[in-house]
């Protein structure tokens, strides 16, 4: 936050995910988009009717599919950003829907680190901040797992040292 005569505004978070975090979300894209595909190519195969309409349907989505693995991962990774202070926790991710979380210090409850198996695969890691806010948990994710495991050091011991009852 930058202060300026007398108002308050708000400012990007500093840091950005880990550049392998583009890898990550691309191979969930095509993960997605494969299953589909396969089922609507193997339906084409075996249903002499519907051939054409299905391989061209498999080939559209496919290609849609292929589309979004390769641009949405490159927007995603420019939007999200992440900052930790003494005071709080801020995330910002969006851009035509952008959407900032800020979790105060004393309003931490828990805070989690989770590495599903392609986050293994790519050596990221997601931090998850647990408030009392009926908005849900503040989620980063597409950390580098050491830079995640030492932010949960962080905000453990910065949470347990500041005042307020977490609720």
């Amino acid at each position: 936050m930058t202060k300026g005569e007398g108002t308050i505004r708000l400012r990007p978070p500093r840091n950005r995910l880990d550049p392998r975090a583009a890898g990550w979300w691309r191979t969930q894209w095509l993960l997605l988009t494969a299953a589909p595909v396969a089922v609507l190519g193997l339906a084409g195969a075996f249903i002499a009717p519907a051939r054409t309409w299905l391989l061209a349907s498999a080939a559209g989505l496919a290609a849609a599919g292929l589309l979004c693995a390769v641009l949405l991962p490159l927007w995603w990774f420019r939007t999200h950003r992440w900052e930790v202070t003494d005071d709080a926790v801020y995330v910002r991710t969006g851009f035509f829907l952008q959407e900032w979380r800020i979790a105060p210090m004393s309003r931490i409850q828990t805070v989690d680190t989770v590495r599903g198996p392609l986050e293994q695969l790519f050596g990221l890691a997601t931090v998850t901040v647990t408030t009392a806010s009926a908005k849900g948990a503040v989620r980063i994710e597409g950390l580098a797992h050491g830079v995640a495991a030492e932010l949960a050091e962080r905000l453990t011991r910065i949470t347990q040292g500041t005042p307020g009852d977490a609720t």
